[in-house]
């Protein structure tokens, strides 16, 4: 494995460990594929270091297990700003 993707796998686990966040946002934050991100942290973090990958692990786990929640707030949130209303009606 190279230097530079190395590094990026380190630097990805730990963010997502400090701030619980999901694939996509870290995509976005580094700039790179979801599918990298989620290459690096399901395979080659736990051939690093196999204590942090299970770690990161949990924390994706969670967040998978949370996104149909995420999803229908978000619906919720979109249809009651196209209608006028509050979001808690």
């Amino acid at each position: 494995m190279k230097d530079y993707m190395i590094e990026r796998i380190h630097r990805t686990a730990d963010y997502i460990l400090e701030t619980g966040a999901t694939v996509r946002a870290c995509a976005a934050h580094f700039k790179v594929s979801k599918t990298t991100v989620h290459k690096d942290m399901r395979e080659r973090l736990k051939k690093l270091n196999p204590e942090k990958a299970a770690r990161v692990s949990r924390v994706l786990d969670g967040n998978r297990e949370e996104r149909h929640l995420r999803g229908g707030n978000a619906t919720r949130l979109k249809y009651a700003k196209e209608s006028g209303r509050t979001a808690g009606m």
